[in-house]
């Protein structure tokens, strides 16, 4: 790959957002009150790590301190994201399941396949859009056959996730009214999400077939089956959450070996080092920068002392380049080893497609650099960035290709 200025688009746009969390603890301190959002502040690695591991103390269950809306009532009763023990232990338990290193492993055949198809489909191009062609496709197939819903419908799918994660509606620094003109706005995807995903669980419950959601349909957890409501928000986070993630890695790191072209070259080489630069991509560019918890009472952290009901907001950015951990912490190291960043969560909560997103952001690229002698961001196209108060992630990236 070689590097390129992106297009003469703005400045890489998440850049500034992962350059503010930065400031944000050198002014204020790793851990601090927010006057302006009215939130507290957690920056550094080892107050993240906790705020993230001790749910009895910063909870994930917002009810009663965000706006209402009936549709995301709905797909909140199966969201287990947003659950405390021990409902999310209940939840959580299934969806492992079906996520263990040997099932995940058992799919690297089929990723492979998708990702030659779906590269078939712009062979002889010398330009594509690689989210197009390939970030936003490939995790959304692999996810539709695990659930066992139409993949054909996989258009319908990216809309709500762009719905859901463009942040179009919101600022950089949204407040509680912009949340909830957001919620407003989204709401009738949630309405047609929810309606689309219960048909389709109807349909299963009647004619049972290999999918997860057939198993989540016929499963019971200390007796008791899973009622329609909660199987919607969970299939609903499994569809469109579950592949968001891959999709932004798969551009950010695009993106990344573009603006770093020895380690590239030297990826091209000996693919074996994708798994570790994969990680770094991971540390410098957090698809979900920062995670929201509300304490259940009275804390002390970072030396400073959170009063009970107050929001927290872990950031994740942060936290990754926090020079206490990380030697270096703003430079982009493809080799850097031992790597603990934060991205995927940690606790009872850590991100249980992370294995999954693993997987396919390896295979995409060993099939990319076997396909294409060079990948370059292309410098006369623009490139979209997603709003990354949101999702720190690409919306289209033209690329520049030479076939192998």
């Amino acid at each position: 790959m070689s590097t390129q200025d992106l297009s003469g688009a703005p400045a890489f746009a998440f850049e500034d957002l992962l350059a503010r969390s930065a400031g944000l603890r050198e002014r204020g301190g790793p851990v601090h009150h927010d006057e302006e959002s009215g939130t507290w502040r957690v920056l550094d690695h080892p107050s993240v790590s906790r705020v993230l591991s001790d749910p009895a103390a910063f909870s994930s269950d917002f009810s009663g301190l965000t706006p209402v809306q009936e549709d995301f009532e709905t797909f909140r009763k199966g969201n287990f994201v947003g659950m405390d023990p021990p409902d999310h232990r209940k939840l959580r338990t299934l969806v492992t399941q079906a996520f263990t290193p040997r099932v995940v492993a058992g799919l690297e055949p089929r990723i492979r396949a998708i990702t030659g198809e779906l590269l078939d489909e712009v062979a002889g191009a010398s330009r594509i859009d690689i989210v197009e062609a390939l970030a936003y496709p490939l995790p959304i197939i692999v996810i539709a056959e695990l659930l066992g819903v139409p993949v054909a419908d996989r258009p319908l799918f990216t809309r709500w996730a762009q719905v859901l994660f463009g942040g179009d509606q919101l600022g950089e620094s949204p407040d509680m009214a912009d949340i909830q003109r957001a919620l407003d706005t989204i709401a009738p995807t949630i309405r047609e999400m929810n309606a689309y995903i219960l048909d389709h669980i109807r349909q299963h419950r009647t004619h049972p077939g290999d999918g997860l959601t057939s198993r989540l349909v016929q499963a019971e957890f200390n007796g008791e089956r899973l009622e329609d409501q909660e199987i919607v928000g969970f299939v609903a986070l499994l569809l469109v959450a579950g592949h968001i993630t891959t999709t932004a890695l798969l551009g950010n790191a695009v993106v990344s070996f573009d603006r770093n072209p020895l380690a590239a070259a030297a990826l091209r080489a000996d693919p074996a080092g994708l798994p570790t630069a994969l990680e770094e991509v991971l540390r410098m560019l957090p698809p979900f920068p920062e995670l929201g918890r509300r304490t259940t009472k009275e804390v002390e952290l970072g030396g400073r002392t959170i009063p009970a009901d107050a929001i927290v907001m872990a950031d994740l950015a942060a936290a990754n380049r926090d020079p206490a951990i990380f030697d270096r912490a703003g430079e982009f190291d493809a080799g850097r080893s031992p790597n603990p960043h934060l991205t995927f969560g940690h606790g009872i909560h850590f991100c249980f497609g992370a294995p999954l997103a693993r997987l396919e952001g390896r295979v995409a690229f060993e099939v990319l650099f076997d396909r294409y002698r060079d990948l370059a961001v292309a410098p006369d196209d623009r490139v979209e960035f997603q709003n990354p108060a949101v999702i720190v992630s690409v919306r289209r990236l033209p690329l520049d290709v030479v076939p192998a």
